[in-house]
């Protein structure tokens, strides 16, 4: 996963986001063969809505996902973690009646909160692009 800068409107970015999203209850929703390819393909379903959400890495364990995302600066994290588990809950639920026993009477497979790191640049890559930045801005990048 190479850093790759974005455009969009007047700005330019790298926007990158590790993000865990945990079942309800921690139950074990994942341990059943085709329930991640299952949330794959819902995913992917998402992504055709939002084009500029990247899918950069999407692996699971029983009870959690682990997505590594790129995510727009237009959009906030916390939208896009709400928009994914709406989007990927109840159809879920509705696919596999063992989620849905898992789940009786309750709304969704998500618990409420998630788990979200940066993956970033370096400092050293940042320190480089202002220090020519500043060269370009004075007209200097010519001669250096």
């Amino acid at each position: 996963m190479g850093m790759r800068l974005k455009k969009q409107g007047h700005s330019v970015y790298y926007c990158k986001y590790h993000v865990i999203l945990t079942t309800k209850y921690r139950r074990k929703v994942f341990r059943a063969s085709g329930a991640h390819e299952y949330f794959t393909k819902l995913l992917l379903q998402v992504r055709s809505h939002y084009p500029e959400l990247e899918i950069n890495g999407n692996n699971h364990d029983n009870d959690h996902v682990h997505l590594v995302l790129g995510i727009p600066p237009k959009y906030s994290v916390s939208d896009m973690v709400r928009i994914i588990k709406c989007n990927t809950g109840k159809k879920m639920k509705e696919k596999f009646g063992y989620i849905q026993r898992l789940y009786w009477g309750s709304d969704g497979i998500w618990s409420d909160g998630y788990m979200v790191s940066t993956l970033g640049i370096s400092e050293s890559t940042i320190k480089k692009y202002v220090e020519r930045q500043g060269k370009e801005d004075s007209g200097q990048t010519l001669f250096g």
